[in-house]
């Protein structure tokens, strides 16, 4: 009988939470403790998708079916645990056989299409692998193919979603099936309108959960982790960071964007749109609590938090034609756009214009990698200087651009640090600072003890 659920939540596990049997099974117990959780977005199994990025590199062929061979024991370790695994390792075979022949294609013929064709994969053995462990507990999964109403277009590598194509696809092949059974699919892949396979960039299941949820018109997004909520910047960096138990999308946008890896920059755009609140948890620990990420924040703090963007690119162009300004921006800009190169931080004097590349953000983490007809195209107009291995260091927190004494207590932490570049004001929430790599977590310890403990 199919059954209307006024109150879905979307439920997104990354790769630690399906790294292996254990993780998965304690992310179905998650699952089934709520019945309005009726879709489930899944990333590939932890280092899956690191394996398939080198694989679709074109590998020498010793190495290559090495990496395939630890593909294969990964997942055989989940098959193995199943109490049928002869239910699912025939389609793990196929999709394996897959990789294989497109990693040796890759040998002699790169492109980011074939790129996210193979990283693809991942996500599609995890969530086979995943509606078998459901199925074991007794409860009726449908299994569902993302490529179906996650339409994109074909920038591959970092494709933009069709948020209106989403929405009416979303209507027709996915709601039907969650009103008559659990749902699971993939996060991070999609299809542009010729049916190609495209991805949203590295750590879009969180961006998939989020579209789907705002297709879907969701109560709620659950992101489950290995981290429970986000933190006043990186217990890895610094030990004594606390969680934020309430941060508004503004906050959490601005940290996503300048480098907290808890969430995809863009996954809350759409939660933003429908005003759905988004839940940051451990699934190996969900007794910790976490965080709500909501539209307001009651008395927000002036100094919320620190993020660090690692593997920056620093372009500085210099005019060499006697122009206006307003000129010279205009064909830089516009040669930029031609070759989609993304940019931020921008910063201008009257000859020269310094902008950050993000390499960060595509599957294949190749953005740094100037294309040479850019190069040659920008040649004629200015001079080119190209500085590599930096590190953004952001500073998020509330009316910044207003308020007195912030530089006073920011660059008096700064003192002993060989700050590159420096941006203020085009965001009330943040202010950037652009740093050689080696002293990234000396800044971000300085900041968070002189402002945030």
């Amino acid at each position: 009988m199919t059954r209307i659920y006024p109150h879905i939540i979307v439920a997104k596990f990354g790769g630690t939470s399906v790294a292996d049997f254990d993780a998965m099974s304690r992310s179905a117990t998650l699952v089934l403790a709520n019945k309005n959780v009726r879709l489930v977005v899944l990333s590939a199994s932890a280092g899956v998708t690191n394996l398939l990025v080198e694989l679709a590199s074109g590998l020498e062929s010793s190495i290559r079916l090495d990496k395939i061979e630890t593909l294969r024991a990964l997942q055989y370790n989940i098959i193995s645990r199943l109490k049928q695994p002869e239910a699912v390792s025939q389609q793990i075979d196929h999709l394996l056989d897959n990789i294989s022949r497109l990693a040796e294609t890759a040998v002699d013929s790169r492109s980011a299409a074939l790129c996210d064709e193979l990283v693809s994969h991942g996500e599609l053995m995890s969530s086979l692998l995943f509606v078998e462990v459901l199925r074991e507990q007794g409860v009726e999964t449908q299994w569902f193919d993302a490529r179906k109403v996650i339409r994109t277009d074909d920038t591959f590598g970092c494709a933009a979603p069709a948020i209106n194509a989403i929405a009416d696809l979303s209507e027709k092949h996915l709601r039907p099936r969650i009103e008559q059974a659990l749902v699971v699919t993939q996060g991070f892949i999609g299809s542009d309108t010729a049916e190609q396979t495209t991805t949203l960039g590295r750590g879009g299941s969180d961006y998939t959960a989020s579209l789907l949820a705002e297709a879907l018109q969701a109560s709620r997004v659950d992101i489950w982790t290995d981290v429970a909520g986000i933190y006043t910047t990186d217990p890895r960096i610094v030990a004594e960071a606390k969680r934020i138990d309430n941060i508004s999308f503004s906050e959490a946008s601005e940290m996503a964007t300048f480098g907290a890896k808890v969430l995809h920059p863009a996954t809350l755009l759409p939660a933003i749109r429908k005003n759905i609140p988004v839940f940051v948890g451990a699934s190996n620990n969900p007794s910790a609590g976490g965080t709500l990420v909501c539209r307001d924040v009651p008395e927000p703090a002036r100094y919320r938090a620190l993020a660090v963007r690692r593997q920056q690119t620093l372009l500085k162009l210099s005019s060499i034609n006697a122009q206006p300004t307003h000129r010279f921006l205009a064909e830089i800009f516009g040669i930029l756009s031609r070759h989609d190169i993304a940019t931020d931080l921008v910063t201008i004097s009257e000859k020269s214009i310094a902008l950050i590349l993000n390499a960060t953000s595509s599957t294949s983490g190749e953005a740094d990698m100037l294309p040479a007809a850019l190069l040659s195209e920008l040649s004629p107009h200015c001079h080119v200087e190209i500085e590599t291995g930096l590190a953004l260091v952001s500073l998020i927190g509330n009316a910044l651009s207003q308020a007195t004494a912030v530089c006073k207590e920011v660059f008096a932490e700064l003192e002993k640090h060989p700050v590159r570049m420096i941006c203020h004001g085009a965001s009330s929430h943040t202010l950037c600072f652009l740093l050689p790599a080696e002293f990234a977590d000396s800044a971000v310890k300085a900041l968070h003890r002189g402002l945030l403990e």
